[in-house]
């Protein structure tokens, strides 16, 4: 692991990111809080629910619709963006933290009949994975990345593909008449740890993105059992994953629920290129009469909302070398805390060991 400065904080930039708040905010100076829409009377192209987790509902992008919940859903987020071009009526039912169960019990309800498009991506709570990068960012003599992300690897291989069989199932049968495209998730590292208060080595930055690729293997064989179309982000992301220029995906961010999730370029550059051919729907043709906003969208929720209110936020968390279990940690590996070339070297000492399968 290398020596990284500590990076002081200015007015335009985070302290903890050198261009997750940039990107982030890419494109939203004078757009304002709606998005041209196609309005559920007169959208011509139909019916499309957004189902899933926070990589469908924006997180990442930093605006999000006042609805009364966590959920961080987005007018920049590809759900959003897919229904603007194709002139589709859009449910917008995809939330923050949700996992397989929470899809099930808070989102199926708004499926119909008359459904005609569905995307959905979940998979990535069910396997921690908020929890597993919150381990791996810490100092490697303070954590165990490699068991977490070999927990992680255990429930996408052997639990999640029966409980995406199940509500796939269920999808179908609430949704008999709609193309279901699923969503799967993008590599979020490039090998680099550009970041001054996170220790990620560049063999758990592999292994993490290895189990992306796993993720999204189980995923596409689950929906091609059900006749599902499984779009896969992760061939446009190369190039602007966390420390690449420009980023699509955001680091360590201020506030911190930002982290590790696509930001405004991200879903515009990345997921909705991807997203929306899948849909096979030529683009619309809008009028300024053909458009609704944000609070538009968070009406059309409102009657979801206690429901949204029941899913708790999958977040990574910061690392703290504060606290009393970062202070024993670092007393039995000999760390000084009060030295940041102790705390390092002890990291890519701790690095090396862990890489060669030493726990």
């Amino acid at each position: 692991m290398k020596s990284k400065p500590v990076r002081s904080s200015s007015p335009t930039r985070s302290p903890v990111s050198r261009r997750a708040v940039a990107a982030g905010l890419t494109g939203l100076v004078g757009v304002g809080a709606a998005l041209a829409l196609g309005s559920p009377a007169a959208a011509a192209g139909g019916s499309y629910v957004a189902l899933g987790d926070s990589y469908s509902s924006g997180t990442g992008t930093r605006a999000y619709i006042s609805d009364g919940t966590s959920c961080q859903r987005s007018v920049y987020a590809y759900p959003s963006l897919d229904a603007a071009s194709l002139g589709l009526a859009l449910t917008f039912r995809a939330c923050s933290g949700a996992t397989v169960a929470d899809v099930t019990n808070t989102q199926l309800s708004a499926l119909s009949s008359s459904t005609a498009y569905v995307t959905i991506s979940v998979g990535g709570n069910d396997a921690g994975f908020a929890d597993v990068l919150t381990e791996c960012a810490q100092p490697a003599w303070m954590s165990n990345c490699n068991g977490a992300i070999d927990g992680a690897q255990s429930i996408i291989n052997n639990t999640l593909p029966g409980r995406l069989s199940t509500l796939y199932s269920s999808i179908r049968t609430k949704a008999p008449n709609a193309k279901v495209i699923v969503v799967g998730y993008p590599r979020i590292f490039n090998g680099e740890d550009c970041n001054a208060f996170t220790w990620f080595s560049p063999t758990e930055e592999s292994r993490l993105n290895a189990t992306a690729d796993l993720l999204n293997s189980r995923t596409s064989t689950a929906a091609a059992a059900r006749g599902f179309t499984f779009v896969n982000p992760t061939s446009k992301f190369v190039g602007h994953a966390v420390c690449d220029s420009p980023e699509w995906l955001n680091g360590l961010s201020s506030p911190v629920s930002e982290s590790y999730h696509p930001n405004v370029a991200g879903h515009r550059d990345g997921y909705a290129v991807v997203t929306k051919p899948a849909f096979g729907v030529t683009l619309a043709t809008k009028s300024a009469s053909n458009t609704y906003s944000a609070d538009a969208i968070a009406a059309g929720n409102s009657r979801y909302a206690a429901a949204d209110r029941t899913i708790a936020p999958e977040r990574f968390v910061a690392p703290d070398l504060t606290t009393p279990e970062a202070r024993a940690a670092a007393k039995r590996a000999g760390v000084d805390l009060r030295s940041r070339a102790s705390i390092d070297a002890a990291d890519r000492s701790w690095s090396q060991r862990q890489a060669a399968g030493v726990r």
